[in-house]
């Protein structure tokens, strides 16, 4: 299948490329950055277009137009790091910009074409549900209130535009377990030093899956016609930080007793900061309903992977 991506060229990316070459599919990947997966440079399956898929003029190049137009399936992850940075006016519009306007462009330029890709795997997050300490959210639950989860409303709604003969899949993703970046890779350097603890009160959920489960169910969501419509991209097992904490230690032989308090958060990042100290449990309903199968289900099974990786 030829596929273009969206998005896919940073921490799930590096993952996710090789799996689908591995599968046999061609793939162009479309990015801002100069050298995203250098490792594949050669490989004829694999095109980069530098473009950035947020700016109207870039759906105007023809390198990306033709991809799209020969492309049977498109996965789009297209989005600004969420809690890495003070949520000040300019971040907010890039947050959005990144996401709703990307895929309002991609859904736009698909409607012209005569024959648009048959599926569309399109990213959310578990932050569409607002956040609590004690409700458990499912597919069917409505979208929260806050500023996340009119974000990630407004992203799958971009989304569903998609022109009718494309099977639409929304992965809600909840927080994805690697090695190598996003939470975990900030968090392993400091519990490798002795310094790990629970951030905030620890109270707060953490819905995770390991990138590994992430990156086999967009590879099973492009070929499989069942998949329609939101998926929670979590694993069975929600658990609260200060329990995440605690596995996170006796998986590095380290302690995990040093707690970061919130305030310190809330100083580095601002509104930035709820996304840690506050979280939600989320259980994928529809994928244990749908037989779809986690390697990595379990905390314990899933840190072992992402402390002791072994190479592809």
């Amino acid at each position: 299948m030829r596929l273009l991506l969206l998005g896919c060229s940073g921490f799930v990316g590096r993952e996710l490329v090789p799996i689908l070459l591995e599968l046999g599919h061609q793939i162009t990947l479309v990015s801002r950055q100069a050298l995203p997966l250098a490792s594949l440079s050669g490989d004829d399956r694999f095109t980069r277009v530098r473009l950035n898929p947020a700016e109207p003029a870039s759906w105007q190049q023809a390198a990306l137009l033709e991809a799209l137009a020969t492309a049977a399936g498109v996965v789009n992850l297209a989005g600004e790091p969420i809690a890495e940075q003070r949520w000040t006016p300019a971040h907010l519009q890039l947050l959005r910009a990144s996401r709703i306007t990307t895929t309002r462009l991609l859904v736009a330029a698909m409607a012209e074409l005569s024959q648009p890709p048959a599926v569309l795997v399109n990213g959310s997050a578990v932050g569409y549900y607002g956040t609590s300490e004690e409700a458990s959210f499912r597919e069917t639950t409505p979208a929260g209130a806050d500023l996340l989860g009119q974000l990630c409303q407004d992203w799958e709604a971009a989304a569903l535009e998609a022109p009718s003969p494309c099977r639409v899949v929304i992965l809600r993703i909840g927080i994805v377990l690697g090695p190598d970046g996003g939470a975990l890779g900030k968090m392993l350097p400091v519990f490798r030093a002795g310094f790990g603890g629970p951030v905030g009160s620890g109270r707060q959920w953490m819905s995770w899956i390991h990138r590994q489960d992430l990156c086999r169910l967009i590879a099973i969501a492009l070929e499989d016609n069942t998949f329609r419509g939101a998926y929670n991209a979590v694993a069975p097992q929600p658990i609260r930080m200060a329990q995440f904490a605690e596995a996170l230690g006796r998986a590095l032989g380290r302690p995990s007793l040093l707690p970061v308090p919130a305030p310190i958060l809330q100083l580095l990042l601002g509104d930035g900061a709820r996304v840690v100290l506050e979280g939600q449990q989320v259980v994928p309903e529809r994928l244990l309903a749908e037989g779809f199968s986690f390697q990595f289900g379990e905390l314990s099974a899933a840190l072992a992977a992402a402390t002791n990786p072994v190479p592809r």
